[in-house]
């Protein structure tokens, strides 16, 4: 359980949805409720001050596993910025910064460092984190990094998100003996956060379900018109380019499945998966999978080619991270033995993987892009 001052902080949070819930007439969307316990200043997840990365904190992603993943990827970022030589990289919520020093490191090593390396983060907390991090293990780059808050007008280059999707609030819907419902939250006796349904008359949330639901049975699952709208802006501003997503998901066909009838949305605590949305609010990072069809259209909509799509473990493969771990010595040595470790999970189907997919989206530039041309699996969005 957590200590009495996150105690203490998980009752502002609630504080506070109590009066947003009361301000709407008792009942808000799901997506607001988790915009305030996820982003809300001060008080949500990725805005206040508890540990999140790592062993200490609630997940680990995989910059955090091994530095082979940023210099992995740095080398389908190089083949881009060959492509796009005045281009930047663009990274969208770098959590701790691991990502951005690994592949500017590997890209220096290879004489092409990024200038500007940009960093998207709307937390000031994590910004200060990002920037302690790379001014320890990548001193000789904090000078060529710069951090915004705020989409850019224009940009050329490549944009690239891991674990950034499954992020974005989505609004749950529901069919339910024939009847259409969004799924919000309320507060019960005692102050109880929970769910309650309403009644969903016609407009897009509705047409999104009516399209993508499995017919004639009782199902819930999750919709993310704000995540579509993010790639649909960034195709749009993109000059020439790539943007490159990492996360974990499925096409439609395998997200709507008929047995997967309760949607993805799930809590991480200290490493712990949990299926209680309100499970300690503020303090438990929330996440739903990505419907990486839906993710593609949007994409294409702004104006972008899809390139590819297909597993993090395929894609890590075609951009060489066998190769990345050769470098790291006898095979024998502890230092080879921890990263051969690390790349099992990466790449195992029972790990990350096979659940863990990369889409990729161009504009200018050939799509013929080094992550994708081996096992590329487009034709299933």
């Amino acid at each position: 359980m957590p200590p009495p001052e996150a105690n203490a902080h998980c009752a502002r949070v609630i504080a506070r949805l109590a009066h947003e819930i009361a301000e709407e007439d008792g009942w808000i969307s799901f997506a607001q409720y988790m915009e305030q316990v996820m982003y809300a200043p001060g008080l949500g997840y990725y805005a206040a001050g508890w540990q999140k990365f790592g062993g200490a904190g609630d997940f680990v992603t995989a910059p955090e596993l091994t530095p082979l993943f940023g210099r992995t990827v740095a080398r389908q970022l190089a083949q881009v910025l060959k492509l796009v030589p005045d281009g930047e990289i663009l990274e969208l919520g770098p959590g701790s910064g691991r990502l951005a020093g690994d592949i500017m490191k590997a890209m220096a090593e290879h004489g092409a460092p990024p200038s500007p390396y940009c960093l998207l983060e709307v937390s000031a907390e994590l910004r200060e984190r990002q920037r302690a991090h790379l001014t320890k293990a990548a001193p000789e780059a904090v000078a060529r990094i710069e951090w915004i808050d705020i989409l850019p007008e224009r940009w050329s280059g490549v944009v690239f998100a891991n674990e950034v999707l499954d992020s974005v609030p989505p609004h749950l819907v529901l069919r339910r003996d024939g009847e259409w419902y969004e799924r919000g939250v309320t507060l019960a006796s005692g102050g109880r956060l929970v769910f309650a349904d309403r009644l969903l008359g016609r407009g897009a949330l509705r047409d999104a379900a009516q399209a993508r639901f499995p017919p004639e049975v009782d199902y819930l699952s999750e919709f993310n018109p704000a995540a579509e709208a993010l790639l649909r802006t960034f195709a749009q501003r993109c000059e020439r380019g790539a943007m490159l997503f990492v996360d974990y998901g499925f096409p439609a066909a395998e997200y709507y499945h008929p047995q997967r009838s309760a949607g993805t949305l799930m809590a991480h605590y200290r490493h712990r998966a949990i299926d209680d949305p309100f499970f300690l609010p503020g303090l438990a990072d929330l996440t739903a999978h990505v419907d990486f069809s839906a993710m593609a259209r949007a994409g294409v909509a702004g104006g972008m080619q899809l390139a590819g799509y297909t597993t993090q473990a395929r894609f890590l493969v075609n951009c060489g991270l066998l190769q990345e771990l050769e470098r790291c010595g006898d095979p024998q040595s502890f230092d080879y033995l921890r990263e051969a470790g690390a790349v099992q999970k990466l790449t195992s189907p029972a790990e990350m993987g096979e659940l863990f997919k990369v889409l990729a989206l161009v504009r200018g530039i050939e799509p013929d892009l080094i992550g994708f041309r081996d096992g590329d699996q487009s034709h299933r969005l």
